[in-house]
């Protein structure tokens, strides 16, 4: 009975937490399955209470208890709103005075406690917008608008936000010209034109409680001015300093005032834009993905136009929520040992760690126990009560993590139960550990023997202090059964297990050193014997990595030849496949290597440090460091270039000398465009081929120097009276050759010697009209033109001869195009009709006819000498014509001028506007109608005229207005008609006509209400 007693405690253990009774453990602390999360409980919630979530797997089951700002609920107390369902804590009929707050789980069984993370309760709401009127906003065309949102109070301060144009669901889509900002809310409009006109409304929703209100309508009133005017670019919607967490998306805002409406481009100051980003919204967003430490840094938005620009530049600074690099995990230590928890965490700003035991804070002992170092907890000689439930908190202003783990600490009599030594095969003259790893408390003192020998230490034989047994040079002697015993203050074990010694592996053919070019195929022999009781395995490897065979299978294969063969082929050889082979034959007792190098000769390997060390205008000198020659010579260098007119393009550059040698290190390039950015690589070549090229060099931007390319196609002439008008072509910004670019143009009758000479700064400019009173009409001029730029004054052009304009009627906003002969014809934009101007006097004919009908059914009509316009009659709206003019005389007819294309204006709508509303207030009448909505072939709505005339007569007071709505004076007697029809670029529409308004007087001190024939109802008030 003693004995089996005996045997009992030997594989049991004390536990602290039981009173140190005797007992096999199978339960557990508890592990968090789930945890409470932050909560946003809408106040018009119909649902009347807030459930948070705890649950927590153990053994034996937890308990749970809750917190709200680190004080403990009382769930019993007298009118307590909550109760516990499970470990969920519910809250019923919320109340925002009293349940808002940071609550935290507590889960405990009899091996410790664990607190959860802690989970917020807020209560969300988002206002109604102010009910007071919001005032009309009045824009000239052409200028910015901003329509303010002023969002109402709200929780959570997240809101997005949309607006509508004059009644639900019409959403202001945002493009180019019209942006809404997710940070105000408000309306950005850069350019405001007649189409702009209505009533606009701000919704603002907040997806936390899914609720959406609208602000009351504000109207805008864009204002006429012609001409537009045009303005600068003006930024008004600028991103702040952003701070971004790792991993997160950040969106940065810009958006400009401006006409044109300008173009918002964007960069980063100290870098180039992340490979992460991307713009959206026309340009007026960038969106940053999955933000890392390197995306920080200053970003700079600009807006462009053809007025000016403006730019904005902050910063985004990136940090990081905390992340464990090491954490805490549970563990079973020996009574008396040490030992040492250790958490690291990650973050930035960096974390701050706290430790918890039992769910509350770690205190310092006076006794050498344990102590808290940073990031560790050192225990030293355990005690039953420092077992527990342990937990590690990170934390910065970002965010909070927990780890958690238990520690054990038990004691316990040697036993091999789940772990008895084990029969072990060894290699003849090889090496051999047997194990011992009882389980044990404390520490238990190992001894072993071999049969019935008791085994000391020796210089074959070594008792490690975990108990293993080593043995070197093994010999067919040290075969039979070996056992390991263990005790300690609590009791002892031992455990037998055999020892077989089997035959050494042995390299019979070694592989040998190989060399091949790029493309062959080879081979590495290896095989080996064994003991044939035992199963072998050849490894091969290639600079210490294993070859996955089966990954690997386009280049590497094993031959099967034989179990004891492990030749290997390798196919297609490429230069990576260069390097040491190792062969490794394995049995389940030994291994044994032998390796070989393989020599790849193929193409060079990319040269290095390419790099600018002189520069001109039209050569750079370049250098480079050799890259590898793959075991074959270099004989020669080419170097590319891409410049910023390449369209990315590689092209091969010219040098000196001509033939770059393969010992050559540095070369000049020549032949290059003054004032151009350039970068270069190097490819090296030699007999077995090309290689790849090197990294491109940085970017350099050559000298300047004085242009070389004259403008082209000088010619010119007409004009307005007292004008001479001259025109090229412009020069190509690739032969700009430096900056201050501009053109001299030069120009003298051609019975004159000396030449005037007008400089245009525009590089892009195509004509110059100088104007003077005493330039006569269709005089003959030479004229030349040619481009200068910081460095000095290029080549003039050819000589081109032009006249000056004839004397007549200015034409304006019209467009000028030649005619074949002497003539000029111009086409007015803003009406259907040619005009023209020739140099003799002369009749014309003016031919007409559709697009895609014969010239055979055009219609022609015939203007005198004397007139240089006609006017086209009876044509059909939204239709394309073919117009060509020639001059006659007694002659006879001269050539056509070359055919004119023009299309006609669309048709007004042929839908009348319906009245909807007739009032009378004071001493005006107002009058209301609908929208008349155009047709896809009709012109669109550009305002409505309203003509107010006395009955019977045919003109009145003639009213414009891009209202809906009118004001119109009280008639003063008799009956007046008021007419109302849509204006359009095509014209008037259809009319409707509101008959005969009554004159009536208005008693002061009296309030009178009649109502007229035409169903007007009249309120006269003082």
């Amino acid at each position: 009975a003693s004995l089996l007693i005996h045997s009992l405690a030997l594989c049991l253990c004390l536990i602290h937490a039981f009173a140190r009774d005797v007992y096999e453990v199978t339960g557990y602390g508890p592990v968090f399955e789930e945890q409470p999360v932050d909560t946003i409980y809408p106040e018009e919630s119909p649902e009347a209470k807030i459930t948070m979530n705890c649950r927590a797997r153990a053994n034996p089951p937890a308990t749970y208890k809750w917190k709200l700002d680190h004080m403990e609920i009382d769930l019993n107390a007298e009118g307590s709103h909550y109760s516990l369902a499970g470990g969920n804590l519910v809250i019923s009929n919320p109340d925002k005075t009293v349940h808002v707050g940071k609550y935290s789980c507590l889960a405990t069984n009899t091996y410790g406690t664990v607190i959860s993370r802690e989970a917020s309760v807020q209560f969300g709401y988002l206002d109604l917008f102010s009910s007071e009127e919001r005032s009309s906003v009045y824009v000239k065309e052409g200028q910015g608008a901003v329509l303010l949102c002023a969002p109402p109070p709200h929780y959570p301060a997240e809101l997005s936000f949309r607006w509508i144009l004059n009644e639900f669901p019409t959403f202001i889509i945002p493009d180019k010209r019209r942006f809404v900002s997710q940070i105000t809310g408000n309306l950005y409009i850069s350019k405001v034109d007649s189409s702009d006109r209505g009533n606009y409304s701000c919704i603002a929703s907040s997806p936390s409680i899914s609720k959406s209100v609208f602000s009351n309508y504000i109207p805008l009133e864009p204002q006429t001015e012609r001409p537009i005017r045009k303005y600068p670019a003006d930024l008004r919607v600028k991103f702040p300093d952003t701070t971004a967490l790792v991993g997160q998306n950040v969106t940065l805002e810009c958006f400009a005032l401006g006409n044109p409406v300008p173009e918002v481009r964007w960069k980063k100051i100290d870098g180039h834009l992340p490979s992460n980003h991307e713009v959206r919204m026309t340009g007026t967003q960038l969106h940053l993905y999955n933000v890392q430490f390197e995306d920080g840094g200053t970003y700079k938005c600009e807006a462009v136009n053809s007025k000016g620009k403006d730019y904005h530049t902050a910063r985004v600074s990136v940090e990081a929520f905390p992340e464990w690099v090491e954490h805490i995990s549970s563990t079973e230590k020996d009574l008396r040992s040490d030992y040492t928890m250790s958490c690291k965490a990650s973050g930035k700003p960096k974390p701050h760690i706290r430790w918890l035991k039992n769910g509350e804070p770690v205190l310092f002992r006076l006794i050498d126990c344990y102590c808290l170092v940073t990031v560790h907890m050192r225990f030293s000689s355990l005690t039953f009560d420092d077992s527990g439930m342990y937990q590690c908190i990170a934390e910065n202003r970002h965010g909070v993590i927990y780890a958690n783990a238990e520690l054990r600490v038990f004691a316990c009599a040697p036993t091999f139960e789940r772990n008895p030594v084990k029969r072990v095969l060894a290699a003849k003259n090889g090496r051999v550990v047997i194990e011992c790893r009882p389980k044990a408390a404390p520490k238990p003192a190992f001894s072993w023997s071999k049969d019935t020998e008791l085994l000391s230490n020796s210089t074959r034989v070594f008792i490690w202090e975990d108990g293993s047994l080593e043995i070197l040079n093994v010999t067919r002697a040290d075969e039979g059964r070996y056992t390991c015993f263990a005790e300690n203050d609590r009791g002892k074990a031992n455990s037998t297990g055999d020892l077989l010694v089997m035959d050494s592996t042995k390299i019979t053919l070694a592989p040998s050193n190989t060399d091949v070019k790029v493309g062959e195929n080879t081979s590495m022999q290896c095989a080996a014997s064994h003991d044939q009781s035992l199963d072998i395995t050849f490894i091969w490897s290639l600079d210490g990595r294993v070859i996955d065979l089966h990954k690997d299978s386009q280049h590497y294969e094993r031959t099967t030849n034989g179990s004891s063969n492990g030749e290997l082929l390798i196919k297609n050889v490429q230069l990576k496949h260069a390097g040491q082979y190792t062969c490794t034959a394995q049995t389940p007792v030994d291994n044994i290597t032998a390796s070989a190098h393989l020599v790849v000769r193929g193409p060079p390997g990319a040269p290095g440090g390419v790099r600018i060390i002189e520069k001109t205008d039209k050569s750079v000198k370049l250098q480079w460091s050799r890259g590898a020659d793959n075991h074959s010579p270099i004989s020669k260098y080419t170097i590319q270039y891409k410049d910023q007119f390449s369209n990315d393009v590689w092209k091969n550059a010219t040098t000196f000398p001509v033939n770059v040698e393969g010992n050559a290190e540095m070369t000049t390039v020549v032949d290059l465009i003054p004032w151009t950015d350039y970068e270069f690589r190097v490819i090296a070549t030699n007999t077995l081929g090309t290689g790849d090229p090197s990294n491109p060099s940085p970017i350099i931007k050559t000298l300047e120097a004085v242009p070389v390319v004259a403008p082209s196609d000088v010619g010119g002439g007409g004009g307005a009276s007292r004008e001479l008008t001259i025109t090229w072509t412009p020069v190509k910004p690739k032969y700009y050759y430096g900056p201050n670019f501009g053109y001299i143009v030069a120009f003298k009758p051609q019975d004159e010697q000396e030449w005037k000479r007008v400089a245009v700064a525009d590089p892009q400019a195509r004509r110059y009209v100088h104007k003077a009173s005493d330039i006569p009409p269709l005089t003959e001029f030479q004229v030349k033109v040619k481009a200068f730029n910081v460095q000095g004054e290029g080549p003039y052009s050819l000589t081109a001869i032009i006249y000056s304009a004839q004397d007549g009627e200015r034409l304006r906003d019209s467009a000028l195009s030649s005619v074949t002969g002497k003539c000029a014809k111009v086409i007015s934009k803003q009406h259907r009709r040619s005009t023209w101007f020739c140099f003799i006097s002369v009749s014309r004919n003016v031919k007409y006819w559709e697009s895609g009908q014969s010239e055979g059914q055009a219609e022609t009509i015939g203007v005198s000498s004397r007139e240089n316009h006609t006017k086209l009659e009876n044509l059909r709206p939204y239709t394309e014509y073919i117009i060509e003019v020639r001059g006659y005389n007694s002659a006879g007819y001269g050539p056509p001028s070359h055919h004119f294309r023009v299309l006609t204006k669309k048709p007004p709508p042929d839908r009348a506007p319906k009245i909807i509303a007739k009032k009378v207030k004071g001493q005006s009448i107002n009058i209301a109608w609908e929208q008349v909505e155009p047709m896809a072939n009709e012109s669109s709505i550009e305002g409505y005229r309203v003509l107010y005339r006395p009955e019977g007569q045919t003109t009145g007071t003639l009213y414009n207005t891009y209202k809906r709505n009118i004001d119109l004076p009280l008639p003063p007697n008799g009956n007046y008609v008021v007419e109302v029809r849509a204006h359009t670029e095509g014209g008037d529409g259809a009319t409707t006509t509101v008959p005969r308004f009554l004159s009536w007087l208005l008693h002061s001190g009296s309030f009178l209400t009649c109502q007229l024939l035409v169903g007007l109802q009249v309120q006269s008030l003082q």
